[in-house]
C-alpha cells in the first residue's frame, strides 16, 4: 500500500536549503527548486505531458498519463486527496520506451472520484500537478438503453400496403432494399458533399440517385425543425483528433432564445458537459461559435455524437478512434549540421495520414519538412531538411491514441576553417529504418491480406450454410402446412387465412428447432407475422366465399407467398467476395529524362492478367517498355524515358481499372565526372586569377547564378561570368584574401534546380599576432608570457614565431630567432628589475606577418598578494577558536607561501600576531588557542608570497571564547495579530532560559507551509531579533500552516506551530457597496454595449449573483468579478435586455444587494397623421395616430409645439403626454396656427409630424375710443439743501474742497460767503454748480482762509442758507 505521510509529519527544511518557486512551460505545473543555483547539466523535475482531468463511465478503465523530465531522474509518486492508493484497485506503471508514467484504475467506481496529484522529486527540487477524476453512474444510461430497446420493436413501417403493390415482387424488394440506420441520414445531413461517397460506402448504399432524393426530403424536414429554435447555422469544423490527445468540433449558430438548453448525446445517451474545458466533455462559446471538446480520448469515446437544442437535432458527427499501433517506433537521430534527418515508423493498420509534432508544434508539409506515406500506407516518414542547431528537440508521431517520440540531436560543425562562414548544404541523410523497416511492412501487409482472405472465406462458408438451412426449413414448413390443410375442416377464406397466419411463426420455430438452430422469436419474425396478416387481408378482399373448392384454390398461391423465409438478417453481416480488385492503385510518377520510370499497382489476386494503356491505346512490351507480373504487383517499366513517353497510363484487370500520369522532366543535370572535378578546391596566391567552369544539360531556358559565401555575384571589374546553354564559366581576377570561401553555381529551369559547390582558397601572408600579451611569470630570473595567434593565417598554418627583444633604455634590438609554432615564450636571460619590450612576427609558408610590439615587462617586480577571504568561525570553545578561509584571487604572480593570522579583543585597537612571525600558517585553517574564556575576539588573515605579506582580509565577526550553547526552547504565546488576503502578521514571546537545557534565543525563523504542500518553507533567510513578523505574498483564501523556530549559536530550537491552519483573508466584513453615487437607471441605445460596475467591501471573498427581473441573467450577458468589484456587460444590447438587474453579494457574515434598471431603446419613430377639431370656442383639440414604438416602450410620451402667424416662432405647449390627444387654449380668431407632434423617450425626440393650418375667421367690429380729461400739474418748489455743508479742518498749504446739494424749481441761484463777504467773484476760490451740486475749491489754504462759510440759495419761491467753519492748522 502506498501511503503518503500527513503534512504535520513532514520534517523541516534541511539547513542551508532554499525553496524557489519556478514556472513551468506546461500550465498548471508547480515547480519548487531546493538550491539557489543548479550545477551544470542538472535540472529540477518538470512535466512535458501532464495528466488531464477525466470524466468516465463507471466500470471503465481510467488512466492518468504523465511524462516527466529532470536530471537526475526524478522519483514519481501518486496521491489522492481523500483516501489512499492501494495495490488492489490501482496500478502504477512506467513505460521505459515512451517514458510515460501511468496511474491505472481498471474497474473504476464512483468512490474513486477524487482529486489526484502527481509528485516528481529529485535532490534539486520537485514538481507537482493536480488532475480530477469524475465518474458517471451507469443507472441513467441503463434505463435509457432499456427504454430504447422496448420502443425499437414497435418502430415498424407505417403502411405495408404501399410497399405491397403486388405479392409477386415482395421477396426481391425485401432482399434489395435494406433497412438503413438512422445514423446514415444524420451523418449526411451534417456532412459536406465531398464526404457523401465515403459515408455511402461505409453503410453499403449504392443507389445514389435515390439517396440524394431522400436526403433532400429529410433536409427540408430538418430545416423546418431548426427554424423553431435557431436562426442561422454553419458547421465550421467537423470532429477531429488533436495533438494533445483530445477531440474537438466547432459549429456556429444563432439561437432565437438565448436561454435555450443545449444537449450533447453520444450513441443516443446524453452526456454531461461544462464550460470548463478541463473536464471530459467541455463547451466553449465565443459569440455565436460553439466549440465542443472531448479531453483524454480513449477507445470508448468512439461513437455517434449529436447536438440538440430544446429537443431539436441540430448537428451530428461520428468520432472514429484509429486502432492502429506502432510496430516500429521512431528512433533517436543524430545528424550533422546542414544534413537531413529522417524519422520512420511502421503501423499495424494502414492509415492515410498520421500527425507529426516537433517540439510541441504540429508539423506540415513544406520547405522545412517532407512528410511521406508508403504505397501500402504502413510506413510513415518525416524528413527534417537542412538541420540546424535550432532544430534540436523531441519529435513525435501520433496515430490516433498511440504515439511515440524520439530526440533529434544536431551536431554543430566544429571545423575551425569554416568558423564564421556559412556551411555548405550536405546531401547525406541521417536516420531512417532502411530495408529492415520495409521488410516489417511487407510482412504486416501479407498478414493483413491473409486475414482479409480468411474473412472472405468464412463469409462464403457461412452464407452457404445459412442458405442450406433456409432451404431445409422451407421444405419442412411446406410439408407440415399441407398436412394441416387436409386435416382442418373447410371454412371461409378470411378467418382461415388469419388463423394460419398466426400459426406460421410457431411452425417455423418448430422446424428450426428440429434442425438444431437455436433461434428465438425476434422482432424480425414479428415483422413477418404482420406482413403475412396484411397480405392475407389484401388477398381476402379479392377472394369469393361462394365455393369452398374455389376458395381453396385461391388460397394456395397466397399460402405459397406467405411461406417466404428470410435467409439472413435484415442488414447482411457477412462480407461478399468482390472479385478481383486493386488493393493499391497507380500513383502519378515524375521521371527525369534518360532515366527509367516505373508504374506499379497491386491486385488482390496473383493469377489475374492486366492490360496497360497509354492515352487510350493499348501498350505492348518492347525493348524499352517492360510489362512485369510479380505476385500481386503489376509493373510497367519504361527505360531511358524521353519527352514523348509522357502521358496518361491506365491499368485494367477484370473490369477494374486505375489511372496515373507520367511526367517526363528535363531538369538541369551535371555530369558526375565534371562535378567531381568542379568540387576540387581552387588554391591561388593573392593577386592571381581564379577560374571556375562547369558543363551541364537540361531543358532551356535556364537561369544560371554564381554565389560566393551565399552572396550572388554580378558582372563587375574583377568578376566575369560567361553563360551558354551547355556551360558557364566564372572568372575572378586579382583575387584578394577576403574572396576565400564557398563558390556555388545554381542552375534552374522549369523542371528543377541543381547546385554545385566548390571552395576558393586565396593564400596570403598572415595577419599580425594578437595582443595584448598575458604575463605568466615576471620574476627576477625569468619572464614567461604568451599571446594569441593571428586572426587570419593567410590560408597556411603558422610554422614559426620570430621574436626580438629590447632592454628599455637601449636603442638596439636583440634577435631571439624562431621559437616554433606555439604562441608563448619563456625568457630566462633577464636582469632583476630591468624592463624589456618584445617584437613578435608570425611566419608561414607564404610570408612573414607584420610585427606586434608588447608593452614594457619588468623582471622581478614585487607583486604582493591580495587579501584572502574573511575568516569564517568554524567552531568556538573556551580554550580554542577554529578558523577557516580561502586563498586570495590575486596571488601576485607567484605561489602563496603561507598566511599570517592576527587577533584583536573587542574594544581594542591593537592587532596581535597569533602564529610566530617566521612560521607562517601553511594551510587554510587554523586553531587559535591563545584565548581567554569569556572574552570576545575578531580575527584577520594576510597571504605571503615571494614579495612578502599582502593586505590583510576584512575582520571576522566577533566570537566569544566559550563552549557551544544549547539550542533555545519553543516560543511562547504564538498568535495572529492581523491578516489580509496576501499578508499575515504574527506575534510571540521569547522562550524561557534553563541552564544546561536551553539557552537564550538570539533570533527567530518564521516558516510557512500551504495546506496541500507537505514541506515547510522559511519566510526569512536570516534570523529576526524582534518577536513579531509579517508574512507577505500569500494566495488569497488559501490555507496555511505557520510555525516559529527560535535559534542561537547552538542551533535551532523546536518549532512552535499555531493550533489551527490559517486562511489568508482579512477579518470578516459584511458585504457593503462602496460607491457613493451608484447608478440606479441606465439608458442604452439598441446595438450598443453597456457596462455596469459595482465596488464593494467584503471578507471573506463573497459569492456574487446577478439577476434580471428576479431570474438568472441570460447567456448573452457577461459578468466579470474581482476581489472588490463586479462588472456586468452586455456586448450588443437588444430591447429584450431591458429590465431590473440585481447584484447580490453574499458571504459568511451577511449579504448586500443593489439594483439598476437598464432600459434598451432607440430613437423613437414619429407619430402618425395629426387631426384638428374645435369643440369649444377659443380652443382646438389636437389628436394623432400613436407612434409604432408606443407598444415597445412604456416610457414613450409626446410633446406638442405650436406656432401662430403673428409670432412665427415655435414654442412648446405640452410635454409628457402619455395619450394621443391635447386641447390647446387661447386660440385667437384671425390667426393661423400650426401644430407639431414629437414622440419622445429616454433617447430623445423623434422627427416631428406637422398638422394642417388651423384658422378661426375673425368678426370685424367698430372700435371707439373715449379720451379722459387731463389735469394740469405744477412742479415749482422753493430751494432746499438735500446735502448740507460739513465742517473742515485743513493743514496749511493743502487743498480744501467743500460741497453741498441744492434742489428747487425754478433752479435756484447759489452764492458763497466767507465771514459774510461774497466769494463768487474772488479768483482765489474755484466755485461750480453742476446739476444742483455746489462745490468750492481752495487750492492752497492759508491762515487767512479760516472763518465761517455760508451758501445762500434763492429763487422766486424762497431763500435758504447753509453754513460751516474752516479751521487752518499750523
Amino acid at each position: 500500500m502506498f501511503k503518503i505521510p500527513k503534512a504535520k509529519d513532514e520534517q523541516p527544511t534541511a539547513p542551508g536549503q532554499v525553496k524557489i518557486k519556478k514556472r513551468s512551460r506546461v500550465p498548471g505545473v508547480m515547480i519548487t527548486q531546493y538550491v539557489e543555483q543548479l550545477p551544470e547539466g542538472m535540472t529540477t523535475p518538470d512535466f512535458t505531458r501532464k495528466p488531464i482531468a477525466l470524466t468516465i463511465q463507471e466500470g471503465k478503465v481510467a488512466i492518468f498519463r504523465a511524462i516527466i523530465t529532470g536530471n537526475p531522474t526524478p522519483t514519481v509518486t501518486w496521491v489522492r486527496n481523500n483516501g489512499e492508493i492501494d495495490e488492489e484497485r490501482y496500478k502504477i506503471l512506467f513505460d521505459t520506451i515512451s517514458g510515460e508514467h501511468q496511474l491505472q484504475m481498471p474497474d473504476v467506481s464512483v468512490d474513486q472520484a477524487d482529486t489526484y496529484k502527481c509528485f516528481a522529486r529529485n535532490e534539486y527540487g520537485k514538481a507537482v500537478v493536480t488532475a480530477t477524476l469524475n465518474v458517471i453512474e451507469v443507472g441513467f444510461k441503463k434505463s435509457k438503453a432499456m427504454q430504447q430497446s422496448r420502443t425499437a420493436v414497435r418502430e415498424l413501417p407505417e403502411d405495408f400496403k404501399i410497399r405491397l403493390k403486388s405479392t409477386a415482387d415482395l421477396e426481391p424488394k425485401e432482399e434489395t432494399k435494406l433497412e438503413i440506420d438512422d445514423k446514415f441520414w444524420e451523418l449526411l445531413l451534417s456532412a459536406d458533399k465531398k464526404d457523401y461517397e465515403s459515408i455511402c460506402a461505409q453503410y453499403g448504399i449504392t443507389d445514389f440517385r435515390w439517396m440524394l432524393k431522400k436526403l433532400n426530403e429529410k433536409k427540408i424536414e430538418r430545416d423546418q425543425e431548426k427554424e423553431k429554435v435557431i436562426e442561422k447555422f454553419a458547421c465550421l469544423k467537423p470532429i477531429e483528433l488533436k495533438p494533445d490527445g483530445g477531440a474537438e468540433f466547432e459549429i456556429e449558430m444563432s439561437l432565437k432564445d438565448p436561454t435555450s438548453k443545449i444537449f450533447l448525446f453520444k450513441d443516443g445517451v446524453m452526456v454531461p458537459f461544462d464550460v470548463d474545458t478541463e473536464i471530459k466533455h467541455g463547451l466553449k462559446q465565443v459569440g455565436k461559435k460553439f466549440m465542443f471538446s472531448i479531453n483524454g480520448i480513449d477507445p470508448d469515446d468512439a461513437g455517434f455524437y449529436q447536438v440538440e437544442v430544446d429537443g431539436v437535432k441540430i448537428f451530428s458527427t461520428e468520432l472514429k478512434v484509429p486502432s492502429a499501433d506502432f510496430l516500429v517506433k521512431i528512433e533517436d537521430v543524430t545528424a550533422e549540421e546542414r544534413e537531413d534527418a529522417v524519422f520512420q515508423c511502421v503501423l499495424s493498420q494502414p492509415m492515410k495520414k498520421i500527425k507529426w509534432v516537433g517540439k510541441n508544434v504540429p508539423l506540415e508539409q513544406g520547405d522545412k519538412y517532407d512528410i511521406t506515406v508508403s504505397e501500402d500506407m504502413l510506413i510513415h516518414t518525416l524528413v527534417v531538411k537542412d538541420c540546424l542547431p535550432l532544430d534540436k528537440g523531441i519529435y513525435a508521431a501520433m496515430a490516433g491514441l498511440k504515439s511515440c517520440n524520439a530526440w533529434l540531436i544536431v551536431e554543430a560543425d566544429k571545423d575551425p576553417s569554416t568558423a564564421g562562414k556559412k556551411k555548405a548544404r550536405k546531401t547525406t541523410r541521417a536516420g531512417g529504418g532502411g530495408e529492415d523497416l520495409l521488410k516489417i511492412a511487407q510482412e504486416q501487409q501479407a498478414k493483413l491480406q491473409k486475414d482479409r482472405d480468411e474473412l472472405i472465406a468464412k463469409a462464403k462458408a457461412k452464407a452457404e450454410e445459412e442458405a442450406a438451412a433456409a432451404a431445409a426449413a422451407a421444405a419442412a414448413e411446406t410439408a407440415e402446412g399441407e398436412d394441416k390443410i387436409k386435416a382442418e375442416p373447410k371454412a371461409k377464406a378470411k378467418p382461415k387465412k388469419k388463423a394460419k397466419a398466426k400459426a406460421d411463426p410457431k411452425t417455423e420455430a418448430a422446424a428450426a428447432e428440429d434442425k438444431g438452430d437455436k433461434m428465438e422469436p425476434t422482432a424480425e419474425e414479428e415483422e413477418e407475422e404482420v406482413v403475412a396478416e396484411e397480405e392475407e387481408e389484401v388477398a381476402g378482399e379479392l377472394a369469393t366465399t361462394k365455393d369452398e373448392d374455389a376458395g381453396g384454390e385461391e388460397e394456395e398461391p397466397v399460402k405459397e407467398k406467405r411461406k417466404r423465409v428470410r435467409t439472413g438478417p435484415l442488414v447482411p453481416e457477412t462480407v461478399i467476395d468482390p472479385g478481383v480488385y486493386f488493393t493499391g492503385g497507380l500513383s502519378d510518377v515524375t521521371a527525369i529524362i534518360g532515366t527509367d520510370a516505373e508504374l506499379v499497382c497491386k491486385l488482390s489476386s496473383e493469377d489475374c492478367d492486366a492490360v496497360w494503356y497509354k492515352d487510350g491505346l493499348e501498350i505492348a512490351a518492347t525493348e524499352d517498355i517492360l510489362i512485369v507480373k510479380e505476385g500481386f504487383h503489376r509493373k510497367l517499366i519504361i527505360k531511358n524515358c524521353k519527352e514523348e513517353d509522357a502521358g496518361k497510363f491506365k491499368c485494367e484487370a477484370d473490369g477494374r481499372k486505375t489511372e496515373a500520369v507520367l511526367n517526363v522532366e528535363d531538369p538541369p543535370r551535371i555530369n558526375p565526372d565534371d562535378l567531381t572535378e568542379f568540387k576540387k578546391p581552387v588554391i591561388i596566391k593573392r593577386g592571381k586569377d581564379a577560374a571556375f567552369k562547369l558543363s551541364f544539360d537540361g531543358r532551356e531556358p535556364m537561369k544560371i547564378q554564381w554565389y560566393n559565401d551565399g552572396e550572388e555575384l554580378m558582372e563587375e571589374t574583377h568578376i566575369k561570368i560567361e553563360k551558354s546553354s551547355s556551360h558557364s564559366r566564372l572568372l575572378l581576377t586579382k583575387c584578394q584574401r577576403k574572396a576565400s570561401g564557398e563558390i556555388k553555381i545554381k542552375i534552374k529551369n522549369e523542371c528543377g534546380v541543381t547546385e554545385a559547390i566548390t571552395q576558393l582558397i586565396v593564400l596570403d601572408k598572415p595577419t599580425v599576432p594578437l595582443g595584448p600579451v598575458e604575463i605568466i611569470e615576471a620574476s627576477a630570473s625569468c619572464i614567461d608570457f604568451k599571446w594569441r595567434p593571428p586572426k587570419d593565417n593567410g590560408g597556411s598554418p603558422v610554422t614559426d614565431y620570430i621574436l626580438e627583444r629590447q632592454q628599455i633604455g637601449r636603442n638596439s634590438w636583440k634577435k631571439l630567432g624562431k621559437i616554433g609554432p606555439e604562441p608563448k615564450y619563456r625568457d630566462t636571460d633577464v636582469d632583476h628589475g630591468r624592463k624589456y619590450c618584445y617584437r613578435i612576427r608570425a611566419e608561414t609558408d607564404q610570408d612573414v606577418s607584420e610585427m606586434m610590439e608588447t608593452d614594457d615587462i619588468q623582471a622581478g617586480t614585487k607583486a604582493y598578494p591580495g587579501p584572502p577571504s574573511t575568516p569564517k568561525i568554524v567552531s568556538a570553545f573556551k580554550d580554542c577558536i577554529n578558523l577557516a578561509w580561502t586563498p586570495p584571487a590575486n596571488t601576485g604572480g607567484t605561489n602563496i607561501l603561507g598566511y599570517n593570522v592576527e587577533k584583536r579583543k573587542k574594544g581594542s585597537n591593537l592587532w596581535g600576531m597569533v602564529n610566530p612571525p617566521n612560521e607562517p600558517v601553511k594551510g587554510k585553517e587554523y586553531g587559535v588557542k591563545d584565548v581567554v574564556e569569556g572574552i570576545e575576539y575578531e580575527f584577520r588573515v594576510s597571504a605571503i608570497n615571494m614579495s612578502g605579506a599582502g593586505e590583510p582580509s576584512t575582520p571576522s565577526e566577533f566570537i566569544v571564547a566559550r563552549d557551544p550553547k544549547k539550542p533555545p526552547g519553543k516560543v511562547i504565546d504564538l498568535k495572529v495579530t492581523d491578516s489580509t488576503y496576501t499578508t499575515l502578521s504574527l506575534g510571540w514571546t521569547k522562550p524561557n532560559e534553563e541552564e544546561g537545557v536551553q539557552d537564550e534565543a538570539k533570533g527567530y525563523f518564521v516558516e510557512l507551509r500551504p495546506a496541500e504542500n507537505p514541506e515547510w518553507g522559511r519566510c526569512n533567510s536570516t534570523p529576526i531579533i524582534i518577536t513579531s513578523f509579517t508574512i507577505v505574498g500569500l494566495k488569497s483564501m488559501a490555507m496555511y500552516w505557520v510555525r516559529v523556530v527560535a535559534t542561537n549559536e547552538g542551533g535551532d530550537g523546536e518549532p512552535q506551530e499555531l493550533d489551527n491552519y490559517i486562511i489568508a483573508m482579512p477579518p470578516p466584513v459584511r458585504p457593503k457597496f462602496t460607491d457613493k453615487n451608484m447608478k440606479n437607471f441606465v439608458v442604452v441605445r439598441a446595438g450598443n454595449s453597456t457596462r455596469i460596475n459595482f465596488n464593494f467591501q467584503a471578507s471573506p471573498m463573497p459569492t456574487i449573483t446577478w439577476l434580471k427581473d428576479g431570474l438568472p441573467v441570460p447567456k448573452n450577458v457577461t459578468v466579470s468579478n474581482t476581489d472588490a468589484s463586479s462588472q456586468l456587460m452586455i456586448p450588443s444590447a437588444e430591447r429584450h435586455d431591458t429590465g431590473v438587474y440585481t447584484i447580490i453579494v453574499k458571504n459568511l457574515v451577511g449579504q448586500d444587494t443593489s439594483s439598476v434598471e437598464i432600459r434598451v431603446t432607440d430613437d423613437p419613430k414619429p407619430p402618425g397623421p395629426v387631426e384638428l377639431e374645435e369643440n369649444v370656442p377659443g380652443t382646438v383639440t389636437v389628436s394623432w395616430t400613436p407612434s409604432p414604438d408606443e407598444k415597445k416602450d412604456d416610457r414613450l410620451h409626446y410633446m406638442v409645439a405650436k406656432r401662430d402667424s403673428v409670432k412665427r416662432t415655435w414654442h412648446t405647449v405640452a410635454d409628457h403626454l402619455f395619450n394621443n390627444k391635447f386641447t390647446a387654449i387661447n386660440i385667437m380668431p384671425g390667426r393661423q396656427y400650426t401644430f407639431r407632434i414629437y414622440a419622445k423617450n429616454d433617447m430623445g425626440l423623434s422627427e416631428h409630424t406637422e398638422s394642417a393650418v388651423w384658422e378661426v375667421t375673425k368678426k370685424k367690429e367698430k372700435f371707439t375710443l373715449k379720451h379722459a380729461e387731463s389735469k394740469s400739474c405744477n412742479f415749482d418748489t422753493p430751494p432746499s439743501f438735500s446735502v448740507p455743508l460739513k465742517m473742515h479742518k485743513s493743514p496749511e498749504s493743502y487743498e480744501c474742497y467743500m460741497s453741498c446739494a441744492v434742489t428747487g424749481n425754478p433752479r435756484p441761484r447759489v452764492t458763497w460767503y466767507r465771514n459774510n463777504i461774497s466769494l463768487n467773484t474772488n479768483t482765489n476760490y474755484h466755485i461750480t454748480n453742476t446739476c444742483g451740486v455746489c462745490s468750492m475749491l481752495i487750492l492752497k489754504v492759508r491762515p487767512k482762509d479760516s472763518g465761517d462759510y455760508t451758501v445762500v440759495a434763492e429763487n422766486p419761491l424762497g431763500r435758504v442758507e447753509c453754513s460751516t467753519k474752516l479751521v487752518v492748522k499750523d
